[in-house]
């Protein structure tokens, strides 16, 4: 890793402007392993790790003299097992030791609204959504904006929150809130922060998505910067569209994203960016580094104990199918007795590298630990679930778009359009070898209403045995030497 040389400039009408990013950690707060593409191929390097995270801060702060923002675009404090653990809580003190300007959020709202605010109340930086409102009267749950001062520019921060927590997500956690997209609001944020707060630049930190995103600067005028997240796209460039600069930087704190700008006469005159690795090239900062150890100690030996071993990577690297989801939907059908499961195409969650796997690994698969659970589905509510879940994964119109990737699926086999209409995507699916009727009455197991929405089914039924317990039992009675598929879906 290669921290920008300083490049001698003429500082009489420009200034010079770096912005950090940190996106969708999800309580990744030590190194760990992490798969990149090295030649075309798959490889497992160590990367992240806070302690890691704060030194490439201070050094940067250091060379620029200090005109950095940094940025959190959320789903931090939620997403291993010492995040969900203390509700987010343990993972405060190391945050506020990054120095952070603001951040906006998603999984957070997992500790419900009230557990957000009860986070944000403890962080040293504010968190931001122009796009989340109190039911009851209609105020913002969050702060909008905030202004930020450096390098003798005068930065707006604007925060959207992701807009599909009353959405697809379970009911707890926008209880008493709604959510919009934030696109209505924010060209009357960009007027009141240009016109009445006078700043030089606009930055956008978002939680949409990287299609979103793009969509929100195509139709929307004035913003300099996108801070993305929420896709967990490693992007080695930076893009422009309608003069917005967009960039975002990959998942579980494995990079850091950097856009230096250069600004002339209240605009962007040039900007470059990089994407940083958290390699061992970067020592740990000591004081981070003792938080850390602090908050895992407690766990470490728990969370070390073996539970069975792979020879084959276990990953959510992929958008139709992937090993990991396999192997939990195999643990969920064990426990429900059933031929065919569901759960949700969540992206969090580092990969697992052939080895023994670690009580602390099925934490990181599934670190909600939800209950494992049985219901009834007839043939027609099957077909009608898995459309939804494909628009809301392939939508022409990317704020349509919903979902993390394709609805994991034990025991079907389903043919797809994904270039097809809302509504039009199945082509044929199959339960077994024969054919899904749309009469006929399914019993299926599933984890969380991501998995299968309350809206669906009956005979709603508890197993009594959670999704860390079912993985546990699955990795006690097979030795999982090879990926071979459970299902298979066909893009045609």
């Amino acid at each position: 890793m290669k921290v920008f040389d300083i490049i001698e400039r003429d500082h009489s009408m420009r200034r010079s402007l770096t912005l950090l990013q940190l996106n969708d950690l999800h309580g990744y707060i030590e190194p760990h392993r992490e798969l990149v593409r090295e030649g075309g191929e798959w490889t497992f390097i160590e990367l992240g790790g806070l302690a890691r995270i704060a030194t490439l801060f201070d050094r940067v702060r250091q060379v620029t003299g200090g005109a950095v923002i940094a940025l959190d675009n959320g789903d931090t404090f939620h997403g291993t097992h010492v995040a969900v653990a203390s509700r987010g809580h343990a993972l405060v003190p190391m945050m506020n030791a990054l120095k952070i300007d603001a951040m906006t959020v998603h999984w957070e709202f997992a500790y419900t609204p009230t557990g957000v605010c009860d986070l944000a109340a403890k962080l040293d930086y504010p968190m931001l959504a122009i796009n989340c409102y109190r039911k009851d009267n209609g105020s913002l749950l969050l702060a909008p904006w905030r202004i930020v001062e450096r390098g003798g520019l005068r930065v707006g921060i604007v925060g959207i929150a992701c807009p599909i927590v009353d959405k697809t997500m379970p009911r707890a956690f926008s209880e008493g809130v709604r959510f919009t997209i934030g696109n209505e609001e924010l060209p009357g944020t960009i007027r009141h922060l240009r016109d009445s707060e006078g700043v030089d630049l606009v930055v956008v930190l978002s939680h949409l998505g990287f299609p979103q995103d793009v969509k929100l600067a195509r139709e929307t005028d004035g913003i300099d910067v996108i801070v993305s997240g929420h896709t967990h796209n490693r992007m080695h460039e930076a893009i422009v569209e309608n003069g917005a600069i967009i960039f975002q930087s990959g998942c579980h704190g494995s990079f850091v994203g950097r856009l230096d700008l250069e600004v002339e006469a209240g605009r962007v005159a040039s900007h470059r960016h990089e994407l940083i690795p958290i390699d061992d090239s970067l020592a740990d900062d000591a004081k981070v580094a003792a938080m850390v150890e602090d908050a895992l100690a407690p766990e470490r030996v728990q969370m070390s104990e073996v539970v069975g071993h792979i020879d084959k990577p276990l990953h959510r690297y992929a958008m139709a199918q992937s090993s990991m989801d396999d192997i939990l939907l195999r643990a969920i059908a064990g426990v429900g007795g059933t031929d065919l499961a569901f759960s949700n195409g969540w992206r969090y969650g580092a990969p697992i590298a052939p080895g023994p796997v670690t009580l602390n690994d099925l934490w990181n698969i599934i670190p909600t630990n939800p209950e494992v659970m049985t219901v009834q589905l007839t043939g027609a509510e099957i077909r009608t679930m898995i459309e939804e879940n494909l628009e809301r994964t392939f939508s022409a119109d990317p704020f349509g778009q919903m979902g993390g990737y394709v609805k994991r699926m034990l025991g079907l086999k389903l043919f797809l359009k994904a270039e097809n209409p809302s509504g039009r995507r199945i082509d044929r699916l199959f339960a077994g070898s024969a054919e899904v009727q749309t009469d006929q009455v399914y019993t299926v197991a599933f984890v969380t209403e991501q998995g299968v929405p309350g809206k669906f089914g009956t005979g709603r039924a508890k197993t009594g045995v959670s999704a860390i317990d079912a993985l546990r039992r699955l990795f006690a009675m097979i030795s999982i030497t090879k990926h071979e598929p459970v299902q298979t879906v066909f893009l045609a």
